[in-house]
């Protein structure tokens, strides 16, 4: 989240780079503004107040010593009446401090100053696109029917399982995953990032610090009776691995990759869009998190940009890269670019990548801090996170694009990982 003393110090700024994000914050930032000034007040009314106590009570006792009982009596009854004041004080700030976080959590974070403004997808800009759509062979399908023919995905029997959003994946598609999955976190280490393997549940603090709660969508799954919540993203889990801590300079940046299956309630969501892999309540994907010096961390989103481009271009797929305008990004993301690929049976493109800077937003909400060169000052790092990638309609894509009348091709960057080249008959 923003800081407070940043909102105070930027007022008109805070509000003009949010209505990029058609976010109208001015009465907001103005309430945040007038409780930091009350929990000021009362702070400084607080430390008066301790600051009497105690320089009573060190007066108490040397009245005692020198017999001066009726003096060292009535500043006994004073520091009682300051005590109480000082429990009210604290009350009082407690609650402001409550009410200055749920304040802050509701600004969304600034928008880089090279993000469009705009409200819609069709308002983001293409930055580049790659690749050739395929020219597919008469009586092409779609990826659900190939599924069925092929018998590799069945999205019936997870309904039976489960229920609607959940296939399961049999045969030749479940080995694809796999060298998939493979495929991705090799690739990922090849490239620095480190492998990490973490837990698929989380507590509050960890989804707190990354943004997910407060769950104002309802997107994710919780465990009530444990109070623990099914991660989104391997992005929660890995980012908040350094929650609370203070890096060393010499150790940025960090980088960091995890698969992990990510479950995502997927609430409102009904159509057509959602039909066989489009849209899953749990699905596979690898991860690739940053934490960078604030100095270099667009450096790394471009780096890390070219990275996932690496990955659809290796297997073939016709893509585009696109720069999301404010009203289509996260609340959470500074800038952010979108991976597309074109899915030829379905005749559109599929979100597969989101990679995004979310400079010190997440890590103002973790404490995630580093030391300068000289290992005296400290400062509030910045974090990133990209998929790399997801794979259900990586998988669609892949599916639909190499269908031919002999059966699905394999794409060859997977053919190492796999023991066949075709899902036939």
């Amino acid at each position: 989240m923003l800081s407070v003393r940043f909102i105070a110090e930027n007022r008109d700024l805070v509000i003009a780079r949010l209505k990029v994000k058609n976010f109208d914050s001015a009465g907001l930032v103005d309430r945040i503004i007038e409780a930091d000034l009350q929990r000021r007040k009362l702070k400084s009314r607080l430390d008066t107040g301790q600051a009497s106590v105690n320089k009573l009570s060190k007066e108490i006792g040397a009245l005692y010593k020198t017999g001066r009982k009726e003096e060292a009596d009535h500043a006994k009854d004073k520091t009682g009446k300051l005590k109480e004041d000082i429990r009210k004080l604290s009350a009082e700030l407690t609650a402001v401090d409550r009410l200055l976080r749920d304040l802050l959590v509701q600004v969304p974070n600034l928008p880089h100053e090279t993000v469009p403004a705009g409200m819609l997808p069709a308002e983001n800009e293409l930055v580049r696109e790659g690749g050739v759509k395929p020219v597919l062979p008469t009586g092409a399908m779609p990826h659900w029917d190939l599924a069925r023919k092929y018998d590799i995905i069945d999205f019936e029997l997870g309904n039976k399982i489960t229920g609607a959003g959940f296939p399961v994946y049999k045969g030749k598609a479940a080995r694809l995953q796999r060298s998939l999955i493979n495929f991705f976190l090799d690739e990922a280490v090849k490239a620095g990032y480190d492998e990490i393997l973490p837990p698929v549940l989380v507590n509050e603090d960890s989804a707190f610090g990354t943004g997910q709660l407060p769950d104002k969508e309802g997107q994710m799954y919780h465990v009530s009776e444990d109070n623990l919540y099914l991660i989104p993203t391997a992005e929660v889990p890995l980012t908040n691995l350094f929650r609370d801590q203070i890096i060393p300079f010499s150790e940025l940046p960090r980088k960091l990759t995890a698969y992990t299956p990510c479950f995502r309630r997927e609430a409102g969501s009904y159509g057509k869009d959602v039909r066989g892999l489009n849209r899953l309540h749990q699905f596979d994907k690898v991860e690739i998190v940053e934490v960078q010096h604030p100095d270099h961390s667009y450096e790394s989103l471009e780096a890390m940009t070219s990275y996932v481009e690496s990955l659809v271009v290796k297997l073939g797929l016709p893509y585009r890269i696109m720069l999301l305008c404010g009203g289509d990004m996260s609340f959470h993301a500074s800038k952010t670019y979108d991976f597309e690929v074109f899915s030829a049976a379905q005749g559109k493109w599929l979100e597969v990548s989101s990679v995004s800077n979310f400079e010190s937003y997440q890590a103002n909400r973790m404490m995630l801090r580093f030391r300068d060169e000289n290992g005296k000052k400290i400062y509030t790092a910045h974090t990133l996170n990209g998929s790399a990638l997801a794979l259900p309609r990586i998988m669609a894509a892949l599916l639909e694009n190499n269908q031919t009348e002999e059966g699905i091709k394999i794409p060859a960057a997977l053919l190492p990982y796999t023991d066949f080249e075709i899902i036939g008959p």
